[in-house]
């Protein structure tokens, strides 16, 4: 498994590397202080937070059978309390993410595990001396769970800070990092104990977040690491490639071809590694759509 993952770092850093040479060129310049404030005031309340999607694969290092292959989907929206700027010119805001784990290749079709995910922070964007944006920076509180009771009891809760940048042309990237609390073992009233002590070792204290574009609206790549606190090989690696085969995309539509390397995918067995490849259909998160500048 470790040798695997270093394969498939070295696989994804190459490819990222290879845009230099195959994206399309992209003058766009970036949004002003006053522009960034309006277009704020245009966003719909609700709006998307973390990609949908409804993937399907199956396991790279074990046998496929209808135990082993499964499908993947995920729900998620931001609301914007206010769109009237707070103190520090911040904005408030909710999200909620649902994730889960559908075996449907299994009679009956069960579900392995649902993850909850909802978070409420503060947003702040990040302006240069000429005004410009360079970046945007979010604290937000959180809480993931599996919503289960006694020894099948998964969650914790972290303060987060995250912060996203163009990192150069067609490329931005990100880094959270996060204060945990609240994931030690403990009791419930039953007498059962619950909790993940050693949740850190796989899932350490933050993550980092490369995005490179092809061709713009129609081919990108996603890479994200995550790092356990051991100086062991637990952690991940996942890599999403979007394609868009729709002639008009007005709704960001995509099919995502993702491979998932490592621990922690889903909170009721983080101990577990997996290296699964799932393909699927995608609508695809704007939110940072701002580093992309005006055309």
């Amino acid at each position: 498994m470790k040798t695997l993952k270093v394969k498939f770092l070295y696989l994804s850093l190459l490819l990222v590397v290879m845009m230099d040479f195959t994206s399309t060129e992209c003058n766009a310049q970036a949004f002003n202080k006053q522009e960034f404030n309006d277009s704020i005031k245009k966003l719909p309340y609700f709006t998307l937070h973390k990609d949908i999607y409804f993937i399907t694969g199956v396991p790279t290092n074990k046998e496929i059978n209808s135990s082993t292959s499964n499908a993947k989907y995920q729900i998620s929206f931001k609301k914007l309390l206010t769109k009237d700027l707070m103190p520090w010119d911040s904005y408030l805001f909710i999200t909620y993410s649902q994730k889960a784990f559908w075996d449907i290749y299994k009679d009956s079709y069960p579900f392995e595990e649902i993850n909850f995910n909802p978070t409420i922070g503060l947003g702040k964007a990040i302006f240069g001396k000429d005004d410009r944006l360079k970046g945007i920076a979010t604290l937000a509180f959180e809480h993931e769970s599996n919503g289960r009771d006694s020894i099948f009891s998964r969650s914790w809760n972290r303060i987060s800070l995250y912060y996203s940048t163009k990192l150069a042309k067609n490329t931005d990237a990100s880094l959270k990092v996060w204060i945990p609390f609240g994931y030690r073992t403990h009791h419930t009233k039953s007498g059962y104990p619950t909790g993940n002590p050693e949740l850190l070792e796989y899932v350490g204290l933050g993550e980092f977040n490369l995005s490179r574009e092809f061709i713009r609206d129609k081919l990108s790549l996603r890479l994200t690491l995550r790092k356990g606190l051991n100086l062991d090989a637990k952690g991940m690696i996942r890599s999403r490639i979007y394609y868009n085969p729709f002639k008009k995309n007005k709704s960001s539509q995509y099919i995502m071809l993702e491979w998932y390397l490592g621990q922690a995918e889903s909170m009721i067995d983080y101990e577990a590694s997996r290296s699964m490849v799932r393909i699927g259909y995608v609508i695809k998160s704007d939110e940072f759509n701002w580093f992309r500048g005006k055309r």
